[in-house]
């Protein structure tokens, strides 16, 4: 038995009808396309190390607790891992209709809050894995330590014939529950205002404080500068998702022209898809801004493996209706220096210390906030990097690697971008009905690369 993070605990109580909070990925593989029962075993021979994916939540009485983590005693791995297929000739447009509907639907809350599609009917005799996790199991980054558990690091690698899944571990007894819970409600409030002090502390230490009159007014102005208001709103169950590349080369030759930072370029080109949807829209100003969410891993060395959020975040402001890119890139990269010399993860951890206090209250808050519409922030993206080397299944090399990000908090769009093997993928979602124009900002996206690029030439 396990209890869930406060972070954990908020997306999982976020969970709604129109607000499915899964992160998730399309892969694709060389052929030859293995068979149902190979893709079983393969998954099967990588459960002991990932016991979370045999585990499903069990929540506390009127929310006084937060939920915990026990071994599911009906497991069954033929539930979560499917089997479909593309129609002929299986391009990217097919592909991306059926991972948008697959994508689209929600998990089953009462079982282990993940699914693997195995997808067939690719051209060139290549496959896919569609694959979802609740963001209440990991964040992005615990992600990227998840698949490369659940995939190898070699073609030649063996696996078993048969193994046995782990047996789950008895159910905690409705006394045990109730024991444990009631430890919890009086023993995390007050661990959490004895941490206090020292969170206090370290914000000091690092300088938090002594920046905080210097940073506010430049953070609250970000907030007051003028953004459109056709990217919040109310979002539908359905989503509309595509995607992007780039290539570290390309942005490798605007680093040395301009300078910044990988993560600058990427936001700067993010910037330049938003000046042509806005475009096309009539929404375009001179002075335009779009405010982003940008996720921060705060997970620490030592815990890179483990499965669970570790993450903080911090407000961007991209430039949209700057027509020079070279300005975008410079406005960015000045705000990004100033996140560097002010962000901590303190903040996050003190928060984290607060969630012990009252679990009813983020239960209400975290649905409440995640479920309705806000018009402060107009669009996330969360840019994980991956390994720079290749992956393999059932020794077939992994040739593409497309994220998913989910919708929350009235964002009608969302952006991931993922690398693997010097190649940044840029996963768009956007609610059906209010993105129905996503791929003039996939187009955008990839125009604000061309634009970097020739500039830098």
């Amino acid at each position: 038995m396990e209890r869930m993070s406060g972070l954990d605990a908020g997306f999982y109580f976020a969970e709604s009808e129109n607000n499915p909070l899964h992160i998730a990925s399309v892969t694709v593989f060389e052929g030859p396309v293995p068979t149902y029962g190979e893709v079983i075993r393969a998954i099967i021979a990588k459960i002991p190390q990932v016991p979370r994916y045999r585990q499903r939540v069990r929540t506390v009485p009127l929310h006084l607790g937060r939920p915990i983590w026990v071994d599911d005693p009906y497991f069954n791995i033929l539930y979560h891992v499917r089997h479909t297929a593309v129609p002929k000739p299986g391009g990217p447009e097919e592909l991306r209709n059926l991972a948008g509907r697959v994508l689209s639907q929600r998990l089953d809350m009462d079982k282990p809050l993940w699914e693997i599609w195995l997808v067939e009917g690719l051209e060139d005799g290549r496959w896919a894995l569609i694959s979802k996790v609740h963001h209440s199991v990991v964040d992005g980054v615990g992600g990227v330590d998840l698949m490369t558990s659940l995939f190898d690091l070699s073609a030649d690698v063996e696996h078993p014939v048969m193994v046995e899944i782990p047996k789950p571990e008895p159910e905690p007894s409705a006394v045990d529950f109730l024991v444990d819970t009631a430890q919890s409600a009086i023993g995390e409030p007050l661990r959490a205002a004895a941490g206090l002090p020292g969170a206090a502390r370290r914000l000091a230490s690092t300088g938090t404080l002594r920046t905080l009159g210097v940073e506010l007014p430049k953070f609250v102005g970000r907030l007051s500068r003028p953004t459109t208001g056709s990217l919040n709103g109310t979002i539908g169950p359905h989503r509309r998702w595509m995607w992007t590349h780039a290539d570290l080369d390309e942005i490798r030759q605007v680093r040395k022209a301009f300078g910044g930072t990988v993560n600058d370029v990427v936001l700067t080109a993010v910037a330049g898809g938003f000046h042509a949807l806005l475009e096309s829209r009539g929404e375009l100003e001179e002075d335009t801004r779009v405010r982003t969410l940008v996720p921060v891993s705060v997970r620490a060395r030592d815990e890179r493996g483990d499965v669970n959020n570790r993450v903080s975040g911090v407000l961007v402001t991209l430039p949209v209706g700057e027509a020079d890119p070279r300005r975008r890139l410079f406005e960015i990269r000045s705000q990004m220096n100033d996140v560097k010399r002010t962000h901590h993860a303190a903040p996050g951890e003190a928060l984290g210390r607060l969630a012990g206090f009252a679990p009813t209250l983020m239960a209400l808050g975290s649905r409440y906030a995640l479920s309705h519409s806000q018009p402060w922030v107009q669009t996330v993206v969360t840019n994980v990097p991956g390994p720079p080397f290749p992956l393999y299944v059932l020794g077939r090399r992994l040739t593409g690697l497309y994220p998913f990000v989910p919708l929350a908090a009235g964002l009608r769009v969302g952006i991931a971008v993922f690398s693997y093997e010097g190649r940044f993928t840029f996963g768009l979602t956007g609610d059906f009905d209010g993105m129905p124009d996503l791929d003039v900002l996939a187009s955008g996206i990839r125009g604000g690369f061309d634009e970097l690029v020739e500039q830098a030439s």
